[in-house]
């Protein structure tokens, strides 16, 4: 195994780690479009965690800056990132996707303080719309791209609660953001994503429990929302 594959093995571990419901869930994923959907959502998970983790904001900062020149290069066709092996080659809005990077890191503050979910939402529009779009593209979408940025935030609420234990904002927050959950759209990879955020997000409001979803309700998620 070269450098590369290694390296890129590592990544889309750390993101199996945390949602090893995939392994179910993916059935219902085209056996093509698996690889990209990892790849695509284990990058996301590399931004959120830089943008909102940690006490000390720079590290996470340098990294989004790091994340923008390296969008540009996958633009002009070239790549450093083992994720890029899987996605650069694919035809996406990647120097649009870099310009709005900078919304992660605009709303660190607010987002770790439990602001509120709805205002999150809103002032994430115009990336989460660049972001729909290149979904569109990776996985040959037939409807318009519609973009919300649930799927961010979910990721940020579950891991919060995760870091903080028995955190009563935590609870509330994830309450607040499962009630207002945009309805899922997307491709099917987003929608079956975005439907076991939900779940988790439901589950984290009622008792604060985060562990993974259980193999029969992780599949009928999976279906229900592989059914659109």
């Amino acid at each position: 195994m070269s450098t590369i594959d290694t390296d890129l093995h590592d990544f889309l571990g750390k993101w199996r780690g945390r949602w090893p419901e995939w392994r179910i869930a993916q059935v219902f994923v085209a056996e093509a479009q698996r690889e990209t959907a990892e790849a695509w959502f284990a990058m996301l998970q590399e931004w959120t965690d830089a943008a909102w983790a940690g006490d000390d904001a720079t590290p996470g900062f340098a990294k989004l800056g790091w994340w923008q020149e390296e969008l540009i290069g996958w633009a002009k066709g070239a790549r450093r990132h083992p994720l890029g092996s899987v996605l650069q080659k694919r035809s996406a809005m990647w120097a649009p996707l870099a310009n709005e990077l900078t919304a992660l890191r605009s709303i660190r503050e607010p987002i770790r303080a439990w602001a509120e979910p709805e205002a999150m939402l809103s002032q994430l529009h115009a990336l989460s719309s660049v972001i729909a779009a290149c979904e569109h593209d990776l996985f040959a979408a037939q409807d318009q791209p519609v973009g919300d940025a649930f799927g961010l935030l979910a990721a940020h609420a579950l891991w919060r609660r995760d870091e903080v234990a028995d955190d009563v904002q935590a609870k509330a927050w994830a309450h607040k953001l499962a009630t207002i959950a945009p309805r899922r759209a997307g491709p099917r990879p987003r929608r079956i994503h975005d439907a076991l955020s939900l779940a988790r997000l439901r589950r984290v409001a009622a008792d604060g429990e985060v562990s993974a979803l259980s193999p029969p309700v992780a599949l009928w998620c999976s279906w229900r929302a592989a059914r659109g």
